[in-house]
C-alpha cells in the first residue's frame, strides 16, 4: 500500500477515491486474517461510512487533511464509542464504551478510516501479543514466529499492509519492541505530549500512546494529529506542537554538529550477534552521514526491569481493582456472596499474566513490603532518569538496539515468564524516565527477520528523533523491504 502523503495525492487529483482505497484495506485483511489475526473487530461498515464522507468533501471541493480516507487500525485498548473495546480479556469481552477517546476523536475529526480494533496482550500486558484471551497474533515475516507485544496487532497489521498506519500503546516498549520485530517504524512520545484519557489503564505513570507506520514519514504525520494538550488528561502537557513530518533531510550535516551516543551497556553478554551486526552498522550509517558518534554509559540501565517489574505491577494491581463483577464488565456466575462474586469473576475473567502481575503489584504495596519493594524501585527509577540526564550532557540523541533478539518462536518462552520480561531491558529505561524513543528497521538476520534500530531522545525533541530515523532510513532500503504474507 502507497505512502500517508502518495494517497493524499491520489485523493486529491482524484485517481482514486476513499471509498477504494478502504475496499483495498479491507479486502486484504479479509484475505490475512485466517492466517495473521492481526484484529479482534474489523469495523468495515463504519469505515466504508467514514470514507464516502471524506468522498463527499472532495466532490464537494472542500480541502482535506493528509489523513483523511488513510486507514488506520486502533490498538483495542482505546476506548471507541459504540464499538467493542475488549483489551483482549474476557473480563470487558462486551464491553461497549459510551464515549470516545481523544486520539481516536481527533483521528475521526482529522477524517482518518478506522478499519479495525488491533489484537494486544490482555490489558497490554505481554511482549508477545500470546497474552490474549481471543488469539494470538502472527508474524508476517514467519507466521510460526509472534510479533512481539503488547501492540504485537498493530505493528503486524501495518507490516502486512492491512493498514497504512496504526496506534499502540507502549508502557514499557509495546509500541519499539513489535516494530523491530514486524520490520516497521514505531514511535512512543514524551510522557504526557499525547493524551491518555480514553486508554484503559495499564501503569498509569508509564503508559503512552504512539504511532506505527511503514515509514518515518508516515509516523510523523500520525504523531501530529495526535499529540497536544487535552484538558480531560491531568498528565498532559501544555506545549507547543512542531510540524514533526516538515523539513526532513537526507542527512545530518544540515542541521549542524549531532552528537549521538551509543548507550555501551546495551552492547555485550544476551545480545544475539545479528542484532549486534545490524545495529553496529546502522551506527557506523549515521556517522557516514554526519553525525558525530560518542559512547556513553548509562550504568543504571540494567536495573530498569527489576524496578520497572515492581512500579508497574504495582500500578497496575490498582488500576485493575475495578473490574469486580459489579459496575460493568463480566461477572462469574454461581456465587452465593459478595467475596464470592469477587474472586470468581477476577480468577476466571483474568488470565494467567495479568493474574500474575497483579499479585506482584498488590505483594509489593502491602503492609511491611512498600518500603522494601515499591519505593525502592521508584529510588532506582530517579537513578535511571539522572543517567540520561548526564548522557544528554555529552550528546543528543541516544541509540542502542531495540530488541536483544530477533523475532522468537509462538510458545516459546510462555513457560518462562522472566526470559520473556528481560526482552524489554533495552525499551524500559525510556519509559521509567518518561522519554520519546523510536524504532527504526536496520537490517534482518539469517533466518529473514527484521531488526530495530533504537533512538532516544530527550523530552520532546521527538523531532530530532524523526528527523535522524529519516536520514537513516532513506540512505537504505530495510523500509521497502516487504513480508511474504503482503
Amino acid at each position: 500500500m502507497a505512502s500517508i502523503r502518495e494517497l493524499h495525492e491520489q485523493l486529491v487529483k482524484k485517481e482514486r477515491s476513499a471509498v477504494e482505497i478502504t475496499q483495498e484495506a479491507l479486502d486484504r485483511i479479509q484475505a490475512l486474517e485466517p492466517k495473521l489475526h492481526s484484529f479482534l473487530h474489523v469495523t468495515a461498515q463504519q469505515a466504508l461510512e467514514q470514507a464516502r464522507a471524506v468522498d463527499a468533501k472532495i466532490a464537494a471541493g472542500e480541502e482535506i487533511g493528509i489523513l483523511a480516507g488513510i486507514p488506520v487500525g486502533i490498538k483495542d485498548n482505546l476506548c471507541t464509542k459504540g464499538i467493542l473495546t475488549t483489551c483482549a480479556s474476557r473480563i470487558l469481552e462486551n464491553f461497549v464504551p459510551p464515549y470516545e477517546s481523544t486520539v481516536t476523536q481527533k483521528l475521526a475529526d482529522a477524517g482518518a478510516v478506522m478499519v479495525g480494533k488491533a489484537n494486544l496482550d490482555e490489558f497490554a500486558m505481554g511482549s508477545s501479543t500470546e497474552n490474549s484471551a481471543f488469539q494470538v497474533t502472527a508474524n508476517p515475516w514467519d507466521l510460526s514466529r509472534v510479533p512481539g507485544g503488547s501492540s504485537g496487532g498493530s505493528a503486524a497489521a501495518v507490516a502486512a499492509d492491512e493498514c497504512v498506519v496504526a496506534l499502540g500503546s507502549d508502557t514499557g516498549g509495546s509500541i519499539r519492541q513489535p516494530a523491530s520485530f514486524c520490520g516497521v517504524v514505531g514511535m512512543k512520545p514524551t510522557y504526557g505530549l499525547v493524551s491518555r484519557y480514553g486508554l484503559v489503564a495499564f501503569a498509569s505513570s508509564l503508559d503512552q500512546i504512539g504511532p506505527f507506520g511503514r515509514s518515518v514519514e508516515d509516523a510523523a504525520i500520525l504523531l501530529n494529529a495526535i499529540a497536544g494538550y487535552d484538558p480531560k488528561d491531568s498528565t498532559s502537557l501544555k506545549v507547543q506542537i512542531p510540524d514533526y513530518a516538515s523539513g526532513f533531510k537526507p542527512d545530518l550535516k544540515a542541521r549542524g554538529k549531532l552528537r549521538i551516543g551509543v548507550i555501551k551497556e546495551t552492547f555485550g553478554e544476551g545480545l544475539d550477534s545479528a542484532v549486534e551486526k545490524a545495529v553496529t552498522k546502522a551506527i557506523d550509517r549515521l556517522q557516514n552521514l554526519g553525525a558525530e558518534i560518542h559512547i556513553v554509559s548509562c550504568p543504571n540501565f540494567r536495573y530498569g526491569v527489576p524496578s520497572y517489574y515492581i512500579i508497574a505491577p504495582s500500578e497496575a494491581s490498582a488500576n485493575l481493582a475495578r473490574y469486580d463483577g459489579v459496575k460493568y464488565g463480566y461477572r462469574a456466575p454461581g456465587a452465593d456472596n459478595l467475596l464470592s462474586m469477587y474472586t470468581r469473576t477476577r480468577s476466571s475473567g483474568f488470565g494467567a499474566e495479568v493474574k500474575r502481575r497483579i499479585m506482584i503489584g498488590t505483594y509489593a504495596l502491602s503492609a511491611g513490603y512498600y518500603d522494601a519493594y515499591y519505593l525502592k524501585a521508584q529510588k532506582v527509577r530517579t537513578l535511571i532518569k539522572q543517567d540520561f540526564e548526564k548522557a544528554f550532557d555529552q550528546v543528543d540523541v541516544l541509540a542502542c538496539p531495540t530488541v536483544p533478539t530477533t523475532a522468537f518462536k509462538a510458545g516459546e518462552k510462555n513457560s518462562d515468564p522472566l526470559s520473556m520480561y528481560l526482552l524489554d531491558l533495552m525499551t524500559i529505561p525510556a519509559n521509567l524516565a518518561g522519554l520519546p524513543g523510536l524504532s527504526v528497521p536496520c537490517g534482518f538476520d539469517d533466518k529473514g527477520l527484521p531488526i530495530g534500530l533504537q533512538l532516544i531522545g530527550k523530552v520532546l525533541r521527538e523531532d530530532q528523533l524523526f528527523q535522524v530515523a529519516y536520514a537513516y532510513e532513506q540512505s537504505t532500503t530495510w523500509h521497502l523491504q516487504t513480508p511474504q504474507i503482503s
